[in-house]
């Protein structure tokens, strides 16, 4: 029986990989924090690699659930808190505008205005304090304009 010889043809592919298209990294980046995806993935490997004369204690079980949901709770509510705490800031720094305000710059000198305008660009709402952005946080005194 004969056999046929190997041609010298590239298919595209084969010249595409060489090319570089498929030849990018794939390396993934490691998990830092342990989250709900990572759990569920551990507990079905233990189900799956137990010993079946031995099952795993349902009560482990249940506890370790319990502890994943308690966890994603307390997540949630650290983000509850941040989002209310920036929401009181941007309140407060609203109601500044029209009064009379201190605060101390960057070298200790005290400095007395009305607040014109806020920013919440940033992170810390800004006021604009006679055509100075004063961060709200480094205001120390607030009193009203007499009319």
């Amino acid at each position: 029986m004969a056999i046929d010889g190997i041609t010298g043809t590239v298919s595209t592919a084969a010249a595409d990989a060489a090319s570089g298209i498929y030849s990018g990294s794939t390396t993934r980046a490691p998990k830092q924090t342990m989250d709900s995806e990572v759990f569920m993935k551990l507990l079905v490997t233990q189900l799956r690699t137990q010993d079946p004369s031995a099952p795993m204690d349902t009560n482990q079980m249940i506890s370790q659930t319990t502890q994943l949901s308690m966890m994603e709770k307390m997540t949630e509510l650290s983000t509850t808190s941040t989002e209310d705490f920036s929401l009181q800031m941007r309140i407060a720094a609203a109601a500044i505008v029209g009064k009379q305000v201190s605060y101390s710059d960057a070298a200790g000198v005290s400095h007395t205005g009305t607040a014109s305008s806020v920013s919440f660009a940033g992170s810390v709402p800004q006021v604009k304090i006679g055509g100075v952005d004063v961060a709200l946080d480094t205001i120390s005194g607030i009193t009203s304009t007499s009319a």
